[in-house]
């Protein structure tokens, strides 16, 4: 047995990917690949998940990094004195963190999403990698924009340089939002008239104005872009989570108390 991953070329010194749900040990709403903890699998099936994974990316499951997210814009530097703390020290400083970066070969950053997009960002200049969970609140907080100014404040990063793997996640056609959210969005100065749409639904007058949708692919691709991050150098995968979660897993679909995809990148450096 062998996790199925989709992958993304962004060079020869670093593997990025996102998991789907097959090839794994869970079941029900979980099956069959979920490396997550957080969100109600048995931990016996996530940890036998995680060294499944680990053994087909030849990498030690000590260096899978998965933080706790919470939708915040909080990046953690994964660094030699990380893995220098204990196991609870460690689940500490991953509390409450919605990117991880590292120059570290052979220590696989992550993050879990079930809609939300999924960011990979790889520094060939300064050999750095980092992963972020941009769901519409962190979309919000601009945390690619966070996550590369870590990466410039630790390694010399420039978003110039960077080459970027965005990952499946919710399809503005599937995304429905309240107007609140539309407004917190516009009011933060995101390009509406690009990344908003209401599609018409039938009422009692007739055709009406429905709820607004969202797209978070090109709400984060505009602040990469913004960065100084060239188009040129964004990879989108364009798979709606919702419409495919037959493959991929969808809170919105599946519930919340289902599987997440678990999206990495690492440096092969060191890879025997």
């Amino acid at each position: 047995m062998e996790p199925e991953l989709l992958t993304y070329d962004l060079g020869a010194e670093v593997c990025a990917f996102s998991t789907t749900r097959n090839g794994g040990y869970s079941e029900g709403a979980y099956a069959s690949f979920n490396a997550n903890a957080y969100c109600g699998d048995d931990v016996c099936v996530v940890r036998r998940n995680r060294e499944l994974l680990c053994r087909s990316l030849g990498l030690d499951t000590a260096r899978l990094i998965m933080p706790h997210q919470v939708h915040e814009a909080d990046v953690l530097c994964i660094d030699d004195s990380f893995f220098a703390l204990t196991d609870e020290e460690k689940a500490g400083r991953l509390e409450g963190v919605d990117g991880v970066m590292t120059c570290l070969p052979r220590t696989c950053v992550s993050v879990s999403t079930a809609d939300c997009i999924p960011i990979l960002i790889y520094d060939a200049a300064h050999h750095a990698v980092a992963a972020v969970h941009a769901g519409w609140r962190s979309t919000l907080r601009r945390i690619p924009v966070v996550a590369l100014q870590a990466m410039e404040k630790a390694y010399g990063t420039r978003p110039s340089e960077v080459k970027v793997a965005v990952g499946p996640g919710i399809s503005l056609e599937a995304f429905e939002v309240g107007d609140e959210v539309y407004e917190a969005f516009s009011a933060a100065g995101f390009p509406m008239q690009e990344m908003a749409r209401r599609f018409p639904v039938r009422g009692a007058d007739g055709m009406q104005p429905g709820k607004w949708h969202l797209d978070l692919w090109r709400a984060n691709t505009g602040l990469l872009e913004q960065a100084g991050v060239p188009e040129g150098h964004i990879h989108v995968a364009g798979i709606c989570t919702y419409a495919n979660a037959d493959r991929f897993f969808s809170a919105r679909r599946l519930g919340i108390r289902s599987g997440r995809i678990l999206n990495g990148i690492f440096l092969k450096d060191g890879l025997k």
